[in-house]
């Protein structure tokens, strides 16, 4: 069960990270967009509303998700670069997922704000300096954390939920 829920491996933050290291993990959240619409091209309605493991939330679900995480994420990466060491915000993805946006609307909605949203955050990364990236702030959920270990997850997060997607589709042959 553990490899479908994580397919590509929980995250393990790299220590100590390297300018060359960060670009490859900013240009992974930049191409994120488009490996997620070649993830779910052509899947028809019984396939989006398939759930990726059982119990666990839907195709469709997942990239609905993605948008609220990536919404959320935008907003604490600009507080912790403007407030010193901001509490970042928190939801409850859990009950988000179960919102009639998350499971009727069509999946482009989510992947063009998605485009949007991740088009404008690489270029606030792209400019950030080194020791932008360590700026902390605290999260509810994983405590205290820098932008150069919250960038990580971030690259992570994108990664982890197209291969649940794409798992499914070998799995199931589509």
């Amino acid at each position: 069960m553990d490899t479908l829920r994580y397919p590509i491996g929980q995250f393990t933050a790299v220590q100590d990270t390297t300018d060359v290291l960060r670009k490859q993990f900013i240009r992974s959240i930049a191409e994120m967009p488009s490996d997620l619409r070649q993830a779910v091209q052509g899947l028809q309605v019984a396939q989006l509303n398939t759930p990726y493991r059982p119990g666990g939330w839907t195709v469709r679900q997942v990239v609905h998700h993605l948008a609220d995480n990536d919404m959320n994420a935008y907003i604490r990466f600009k507080r912790a670069l403007t407030e010193d060491h901001p509490i970042a915000g928190s939801y409850r993805e859990d009950l988000w997922a179960e919102l009639s946006d998350s499971r009727e609307s069509p999946v482009d909605t989510s992947i063009l704000l998605i485009e949007s949203l991740r088009s404008r955050f690489v270029t606030l990364l792209l400019k950030m300096l080194p020791s932008d990236f360590k700026r902390p702030f605290t999260s509810p959920t994983f405590g205290d954390m820098t932008l150069d270990v919250a960038v990580q997850r971030y690259a992570w997060h994108g990664r982890h939920h197209i291969a649940q997607i794409t798992s499914l589709g070998e799995r199931m042959g589509w």
